[in-house]
């Protein structure tokens, strides 16, 4: 499963395609995003909703609660599955390592040295 956030953070520098939902489209490349979806893309052309208007811009800054879709391209997809695979594997290695082979903490209920608390009941 890949979360939007982290497919936002590995596309920084490749094109994208941003809709709004008033229907106005943004293509640029991205520069930076936030934990909101906001997005800063750079070298953009707009689109009015009717698609009738085109204006070149150096840079745009776009809200994340007015975005109705994004358009990433595949290979950006392709690459952030390779790295959420490349993590879990991580996590799986450094989980296996640990000591007393992941059998629990400090004990159950009246483990450890001396029993619970207060010594022997």
């Amino acid at each position: 499963m890949v979360l939007p956030l982290s497919l936002l953070k590995t596309a920084q520098n490749h094109p994208m395609l941003v809709e709004l939902k008033n229907g106005e489209t943004y293509n640029g490349h991205l520069k930076a995003c936030d934990a909101w979806m906001n997005i800063h893309l750079m070298d953009v052309i707009f689109t009015s909703k009717d698609g009738d208007k085109f204006f070149k811009m150096s840079e745009a800054y776009i809200r994340g609660s007015t975005i109705k879709y994004l358009r990433i391209p595949e290979t950006v997809v392709d690459l952030v599955k390779t790295e959420v695979n490349e993590v879990r594997r991580q996590q799986q290695r450094e989980q296996s390592r640990g000591r007393g082979g992941g059998r629990g903490g400090r004990g159950g209920h009246r483990g450890g040295r001396g029993g619970g608390r207060g010594g022997a009941r």
